[in-house]
């Protein structure tokens, strides 16, 4: 078992006093990389935010991450000074070409948005990213632009495959996708990024050596999800190998279409053992400093960004402290000129504005007939659908647990269910765990779910109004449940979820739902008043 240790939080003296209690208090529910005193602390944020990218826009930071099936897909945060982050919005609404992503037919999970990348060229930003497909079904690239961070954005879909895209615009106006897995391959898109216009040209097929003292299964790797840069006349790529255990390699070359030479620029374990630092993407301040954000697999928990300090060697970028290729702990923060307030993305919701707030995101497309923020003020009303099971559920509506643990609570109301409606909340992948009150005829019966077996339940369950709390930690990577039906005293319900990856790379969700079992009847519809989160800010001592 790893030990925990607080840190104490040191607020700055510029902030005005009435400001100091709704920092703590904010800090002291979610974990945050600011440490209060000019340093701050690894992993970034302690949640799923994978294969990241970064940019600098001005004195702005935007970082973009895979969503998967998740909708809205591609997530965007915003920085000012690449320790505290917001949402800023996300490049995809929704996924049209396929009935599949609306749960119809089948369903999508691990389709999506992969691996994304994020330019800024001449007033538009960029986002590109792939959707694999399996079996006979050919994959996809998109590319998603607009003026504004926030939106409105549009898509254009490629015929092609672009597999882990790069995207790179050159100084002589020409534009480029790295891509590709193993193999790696350049090719040469039309100066607006929106359509191919050469041929893809293999650039490497060269495996990496496992380096001394990695605990990767293999002896040889291949690279993905390439970053592309051209600094003093080099082309730089920066590519992941090794998977969960990995490490990241830099390849470089005079010419975009090679030949390059490679070097791994860190390889370290330390901070989560036995998972490295193993995909990302860099970027230049206004100082000179270069630096890294660096995702490490967490488990269940997802993969988590790491901010890392970058030195140039030998004309080689190589991370960590007097770039000795390891990652760091605890660091001071760039030097961006200011000194800006702790930001954490949002996660409680008190469900009282017109929209949903940045931080949820459905499982699969929703159905925007069956839920609504206004026929009830206040509330989230989710309307029920048939389905199966939860798998198949549209309106599940989700955000990220977090690490090092994290608690969310909901106040649900279900007096508007009909016989064969499900409603409730819980923690979601594969394996899922919930607690819900399924109608019965006129009857309401509270359930504890876990795999798709019911665990425990109460018959003849009287409230309407009753709360439901879930738990998660890393250690272990365990989830438990407990109901109140005052609000105030949680009684422990069922058993205990084993949190795993079974829709391998997407990490477990908090997440509300209401659907049903019957075909006849279904639309009944379940109120939840808030969610409410409660993290942990303490840093595992390896």
């Amino acid at each position: 078992m790893r030990k925990l240790f607080v840190l104490f939080l040191v607020t700055v003296n510029w902030m005005k006093q009435g400001d100091i209690s709704a920092q703590m208090h904010t800090i002291s529910k979610v974990w945050t990389a600011d440490n209060g005193n000019g340093t701050f602390k690894n992993p970034l944020l302690w949640g799923d935010w994978p294969d990241p990218d970064v940019i600098r826009v001005g004195d702005e930071f935007y970082f973009v991450s895979t969503s998967m099936h998740y909708v809205p897909g591609c997530p965007i945060l915003k920085s000012k000074d690449l320790v505290n982050w917001e949402m800023a919005g996300y490049a995809i609404d929704q996924y049209d070409e396929d009935p599949r992503y609306n749960l119809q037919g089948g369903e999508m999970y691990l389709r999506g948005s992969w691996a994304a990348t994020i330019r800024h060229h001449n007033g538009l930003f960029y986002v590109g990213f792939c959707t694999p497909n399996w079996g006979k079904e050919k994959g996809q690239y998109s590319i998603c632009t607009a003026k504004d961070i926030k939106g409105p954005w549009t898509r254009t879909i490629f015929p092609e495959y672009l597999y882990d895209p790069g995207l790179f615009f050159d100084e002589d106006g020409k534009c480029y996708v790295v891509h590709g897995q193993g193999k790696l391959y350049v090719t040469e898109l039309a100066a607006d990024a929106r359509s191919v216009k050469g041929e893809n040209k293999l650039i490497w097929d060269k495996a990496i050596d496992k380096p001394q003292g990695s605990s990767a299964p293999y002896t040889k790797y291949g690279m993905e999800g390439s970053h592309v840069y051209k600094i003093n006349g080099y082309y730089y790529i920066t590519c992941p190998a090794g998977g969960t255990e990995g490490w990241q390699v830099c390849l470089r070359s005079k010419n975009i279409y090679g030949p390059y030479e490679s070097k791994i620029i860190v390889q370290d374990e330390s901070s989560y053992p036995n998972n490295g630092l193993h995909q990302g993407g860099m970027l230049q301040l206004k100082d000179g400093s270069w630096w890294f954000v660096i995702m490490q697999d967490r488990g269940a928990i997802g993969r988590v960004p790491h901010l890392v300090p970058v030195e140039w060697k030998d004309g080689w970028p190589m991370l960590g402290k007097e770039g000795n290729g390891k990652g760091v702990v605890i660091n001071e923060k760039p030097k961006v000129g200011k000194t800006h307030p702790i930001t954490v993305p949002a996660t409680s919701d008190e469900f009282n504005a017109s929209t949903l707030g940045l931080q949820w995101q459905w499982n699969h497309n929703p159905d925007n007939e069956k839920w609504s923020l206004t026929e009830r003020k206040g509330y989230l009303r989710l309307h029920s659908s048939f389905a199966n099971d939860l798998t198949m559920a549209r309106n599940t509506l989700t955000q990220r647990v977090q690490g090092p643990a994290s608690e969310g609570t909901v106040e649900i109301d279900v007096s508007g269910l009909k016989d064969g409606n499900i409603a409730g909340f819980g923690i979601f992948e594969k394996p899922y765990a919930y607690m819900a009150v399924r109608k019965v005829g006129n009857n309401n019966c509270l359930l504890m779910v876990n795999n798709g077996q019911v665990i425990d339940s109460i018959n003849q369950f009287t409230p309407n109004k009753f709360w439901i709390k879930a738990n998660a930690t890393h250690i272990g990577f365990t989830a438990t449940f407990s109901y109140s039906v005052d609000g105030k005293k949680f009684i422990p319900f069922g058993n205990q979820l084993k949190m795993d990856l079974g829709y391998a790379w997407t990490a477990n969700r908090f997440a509300l739902f209401n659907y049903s079992i019957k075909k006849e009847g279904v639309d009944g519809y379940a109120d939840f008043n808030w969610f409410r989160f409660k993290g942990e800010n303490v840093l595992s001592n390896n």
